[in-house]
């Protein structure tokens, strides 16, 4: 279980919720509302107060590293620093079923990094983060520069992994997306923070 207890941070008011192995939480509120500062505090990429566990083990026990492992994080605009497409993953081979579900030819790896479209590049970020085989994932609009039918594959993908033990929270601005990937939703405005039952 993911428990999150008065985390906050400048910018976003405190926000607690606990979210179940397999849960999703989708993320919802206007552009500048606070939800990337939300997900890069629980995935400690920046100063915050309040107290975030996973299965029991408390967020301040761990390395920053090892809790980045357990807690993936997708930013909206995924870094990328090798030449090559290949460069950025540790062992293409494995990751060609994934690749192709997900619409990318297999010999994507020798692609140079200038050459993959913006949505290409944020299944490549996907596929890049779930290699890594993180417990849970933070998913900053992964599906905002997609068509519906690519739209599509990744609400699959991630509904698999869920299915397997993943844990997700999602920003999305689509309305329609969050109620199909969760069951609660968490509304950022303003810096102000509630949690909802969709119904």
């Amino acid at each position: 279980m993911l428990d999150v207890d008065e985390l906050c941070r400048p910018g976003l008011a405190p926000v607690s919720f606990t979210l179940a192995a397999g849960d999703c939480l989708a993320v919802r509120g206007p552009s500048g509302a606070g939800k990337t500062l939300l997900l890069r505090a629980l995935a400690d990429l920046d100063p915050s107060h309040g107290r975030v566990t996973w299965q029991g083990r408390e967020r301040n026990t761990m390395s920053g590293p090892e809790w980045r492992r357990l807690v993936g994080y997708l930013p909206a605009e995924p870094g990328w620093w090798a030449e090559t497409v290949g460069g950025h993953f540790r062992d293409w081979p494995t990751l060609i079923p994934l690749l192709t579900r997900l619409g990318l030819p297999a010999d994507a790896d020798r692609w140079p990094i200038t050459r993959p479209s913006t949505g290409e590049r944020m299944r490549l970020a996907l596929i890049r983060a779930l290699e890594v085989a993180p417990e849970v994932l933070l998913l900053d609009e992964p599906t905002a520069a997609l068509d519906a039918a690519s739209v599509s594959l990744v609400e699959q993908v991630i509904a698999e992994r869920r299915a397997a033990g993943l844990t997700v929270i999602w920003i999305t601005h689509d309305a329609a997306q969050g109620e199909r990937v969760a069951r609660r939703r968490l509304v950022v405005e303003a810096g102000q923070t509630r949690v909802e039952e969709i119904v």
